[in-house]
């Protein structure tokens, strides 16, 4: 098989318009890329609106009997484009060093060298997956988790994960994910009773009760953060009362909070320390837990991976758990699972871009760590 060029690979997937939930035509692109390298392809929609449907898939290359069994992880959507770009976002475009295009750094980019590092590693090496999503950026409801659960049907648990996330900072290796921090979002309600603000005896003010109940969670402090985490943070992230009279006392008063955490926590844990605090001011509480913190302490995988970095690059990665969550969160209760890819600089941006050096470079560093996770 003649070798794959990640940088083309990465045109093809760019110009496949896939704003999350992605399904169809960057699906049919990425599953003919795999096709000839030999992979066992596994399609399918997940869910319905609102969030879904999803279009996830599952490929793998099986090796030997008994071989071990390392797998890509990723997502094919993307956040909308937004305006302003200097070209078109879902046609790739190169101008001098950089290619452009929605997707080139989070995460077409990295899928693309995936693939052409899996061209280069010999079948007897050892067995290959690829564990593909069209829903990381939005809800995440129906895309890695119902793949989890595909996966483990079929027996095919990997011993070993790296997710492509834009992890590095400043240059190409410098960053590795090596956990993240749980999240959790609160949606909080405070009630009353609507009547004319000449006459508050008349009615229940909802908006003081939440406004205390806020400041009470505001001045908590979580914890310190640990040797390898950050200390969490709550944030209010909405308030609302939608009143548009000026001689009303509202009826209802609502915010939004969004709380990231260590290890010191759980998602639980939280809901219930909020709901506690609710029930002081009367207020309530719905909580969704987005997923539960993890890592995956340095040893031997965080070890290989540095080690093709600096193969590569002449960089020693610093092992981090910071940034927001990814897909990790669920592979992590399958094996192993760290992050690893471009540099995140543009992501989410107008003018997402990727330097061509970056995606051949990125390639060697894949299949370096594929060949060092078989074992071959």
């Amino acid at each position: 098989m003649p070798a794959l060029d990640p940088v083309l690979l990465a045109e093809q997937l760019i110009d496949c318009e896939s704003v999350t939930p992605a399904t169809g035509a960057v699906f049919n692109c990425f599953e003919a890329m795999l096709r000839p390298l030999g992979f066992e392809i596994h399609r399918f929609i997940a869910g319905e609106a609102p969030d879904g449907p999803v279009e996830n898939l599952f490929a793998i290359r099986r090796g030997p009997e008994g071989s071990r069994h390392f797998a890509f992880a990723g997502h094919l959507d993307v956040v909308p484009p937004g305006e302003g770009w200097s070209s078109a976002p879902f046609k790739a475009e190169r101008r001098g060093e950089l290619l452009y295009g929605r997707g080139a750094v989070d995460m077409k980019g990295s899928i693309a060298a995936m693939v052409a590092a899996a061209a280069e590693i010999p079948a007897e090496a050892g067995t290959l997956s690829f564990i593909i999503t069209g829903d990381e950026e939005g809800p995440a409801r129906y895309g890695t988790v119902p793949l989890i659960d595909l996966i483990r049907d079929l027996k095919a648990e990997p011993d070993l994960c790296l997710v492509g996330e834009p992890t590095s900072v400043n240059r190409l290796g410098d960053m590795v994910k090596i956990g993240r921090r749980g999240s959790v979002n609160m949606w909080i309600t405070c009630k009353g009773a609507q009547g004319h603000v000449a006459y508050p005896h008349l009615a229940d003010n909802p908006i003081p009760r939440l406004i205390a109940l806020l400041a009470e969670l505001d001045a908590l402090v979580l914890d310190d953060g640990t040797a390898w985490f950050q200390p969490s943070n709550l944030e209010v992230t909405d308030l609302e009362v939608g009143n548009k009279a000026t001689n009303v006392i509202p009826a209802e008063a609502r915010a939004r909070i969004s709380i990231r955490f260590n290890d010191q926590h759980t998602g639980a844990g939280l809901v219930a320390m909020v709901e506690d605090v609710a029930r002081r001011h009367k207020g309530e509480v719905r909580a969704v837990i987005s997923g539960e913190s993890f890592i995956t302490l340095p040893g031997d995988f965080s070890n290989l991976i540095a080690e093709a970095v600096k193969a590569e690059t002449g960089l020693d990665p610093e092992l981090s758990t910071t940034g927001g969550t990814s897909d990790a969160r669920f592979l992590r209760a399958v094996c192993p699972v760290v992050e690893f890819g471009l540099c995140n600089a543009t992501m989410h941006k107008k003018d997402e871009a990727v330097a061509l050096e970056d995606l051949v470079v990125l390639q060697r560093i894949y299949r370096r760590i594929t060949l060092a996770a078989l074992g071959a």
